[in-house]
């Protein structure tokens, strides 16, 4: 049954979680049926393990064969503002200052130079923009 619930809520849920969650209850319920003296303490540790199993290989599996996205950066905006040129608002002076990326202030590493000068971002370490003089 809780197999059942899981695979249901794994449908009304997005993401790709549920689904091994539910693999694993499924397995305990066949274990269950084959073998009816498994005690609920049994069936829970064997849901535990077969949980974990599941999930590894899932994660594995995803691994290996990543889902093609439309839009891969979705839900990485750092690595977005990658290529995009800003404005130095606080002078970049021994390899650190600040530049304005739409309407926020972020902390740049890059080579020195003055207020208002435009660079590009060319890459991002944490939330520290690493930029370059814009051509």
């Amino acid at each position: 049954m809780l197999a059942v619930a899981l695979g249901v809520a794994e449908l009304a849920v997005p993401g790709v979680f549920l689904v091994f969650v539910a693999l694993a209850a499924a397995i305990t319920g066949l274990l269950a049926l084959l073998f009816p003296p498994l005690t609920l303490p049994a069936e829970l540790v064997v849901f535990g393990a077969w949980s974990v199993v599941t999930v590894l290989v899932g994660r594995r599996w995803y691994a290996d064969y990543p889902v093609d996205s439309a839009d891969p950066l979705l839900n990485d905006r750092a690595a977005r503002l990658i290529g995009q040129e800003v404005v130095v608002i606080e002078p970049i002076a021994g390899g650190t200052g600040r530049v304005r990326v739409g309407d926020s202030d972020w902390i740049a590493r890059g080579p020195d130079l003055p207020i208002g000068t435009r660079v590009r971002i060319v890459g991002v370490s944490g939330s520290v923009l690493n930029v370059a003089a814009a051509d």
